[in-house]
């Protein structure tokens, strides 16, 4: 088994081949194809939850796999849409179900709502970036972290954000070897803020360097692991997962007055 430094580097040689062999794969292939078949035909919430195949699939690419049951949740936040500041999806911590309200925003476009490129061909990118980072967890699940993380860093602009998400709190500690996970978030953040520039993750060349040395120190730690249920939870829980209750409340308040 490779090393996560080693297996991240290799992923990396040539992201889009990897890409394109992971596009390639018959299952991933065959549900793709499915996928863009039918989804311009879906023009209503009650068509995109009753078609179980096109739901688990749109669920994947988003992370949300693991909420494959909860259709009567996800119904609420498409039903809100993201327009209203105070809709369900923009009053929840966890991000990914506004970006999922607004790939598939029926409240705003109705039955034209899957005609977008963000829910055909987007979705269809995300599924299978989702299945490389999903493919990388099996043989080291630092490499999965790492893979997790340069996909967020260009849509990450405060030390908040990297606190909010387990997966990236993770990263950020075994970086910084730091205790985030609880405490105050204010310190935490500042604590954050005194080793890492926000604006390096928007920078591919300092982000490459980053992951490279997070992989490094993650093999000191977990030498050629594969997953544990431990860190496997990181991505199978909604992002609240992971946090103290007091650090979720702190960033909750954060988040719904605004800042």
């Amino acid at each position: 088994m490779s090393t996560a430094l080693v297996s991240f580097l290799n992923i990396n040689r040539d992201l889009s081949a990897t890409l394109k062999r992971t596009s390639q794969e018959p299952l991933v292939a065959r549900e793709s194809e499915y996928y863009l078949n039918n989804i311009k035909d879906i023009d209503s919430i009650d068509e995109f939850l009753s078609d179980d195949r096109i739901f688990r699939y749109a669920m994947k690419a988003a992370g949300l796999e693991d909420m494959n049951y909860a259709k009567a949740f996800i119904r609420k936040v498409l039903e809100e849409g993201i327009d209203d500041p105070e809709s369900f999806a923009n009053n929840l911590t966890d991000v990914r179900y506004k970006e999922f309200a607004e790939r598939y925003n029926f409240k705003r476009y109705g039955a034209t709502a899957t005609t977008f490129s963000r829910a055909q061909q987007g979705t269809v990118d995300a599924y299978i970036r989702q299945t490389l980072e999903e493919g990388a967890g099996q043989e080291n699940e630092g490499v999965r972290l790492a893979l997790y993380f340069q996909r967020k860093a260009s849509g990450i602009n405060n030390a908040v954000e990297l606190l909010a998400d387990p997966a990236l709190l993770k990263v950020t500690e075994t970086l910084f070897s730091l205790n985030l996970s609880t405490g105050d978030i204010d310190r935490n953040a500042e604590n954050i803020e005194k080793r890492l520039d926000i604006t390096d993750l928007k920078d591919p060349e300092k982000l490459a360097k980053l992951l490279s040395r997070f992989t490094a120190m993650w093999e000191i730690t977990n030498p050629s692991s594969a997953p544990t249920s431990n860190i496997a939870v990181l991505f199978s829980q909604p992002t609240e997962a992971g946090i103290s209750q007091s650090l979720l409340s702190s960033i909750q308040n954060l988040k719904l007055n605004g800042n």
